[in-house]
């Protein structure tokens, strides 16, 4: 009789178990969640490095994209700036003048 009472027991216990929903993840705004944002290659090794680096803020919290999104951008304008220090082609000669 003890296993009909312990059996029935069980059987009750489940029930009420299965009948409670499970707790649902609360909601939160800030927490992170990838952006999913394609890029591109560029072709250029450095550049691509620094947008790389966005992928990073899809793992941190909203107040953590900031120093992500300064970082690249001083890396990315570093970039260019390297573009106008690179010695480019001779200027043209100026047109021959013939004096008279």
């Amino acid at each position: 009789m003890s296993e009909s009472v312990s059996g029935a027991g069980t059987v009750a216990q489940a029930a009420a178990n299965a009948a409670e929903p499970a707790p649902e993840p609360e909601y939160d705004p800030a927490a992170p969640a990838p952006l999913n944002v394609p890029r591109t290659p560029t072709g250029d090794a450095g550049v691509d490095a620094h947008l790389d680096r966005l992928a990073d803020a899809d793992h941190l919290a909203t107040e953590g994209h900031v120093e992500v999104y300064e970082d690249v951008h001083r890396g990315l304008r570093d970039a260019l700036t390297a573009l106008d220090a690179r010695p480019g082609p001779p200027a043209p000669a100026p047109p021959y003048r013939h004096r008279s």
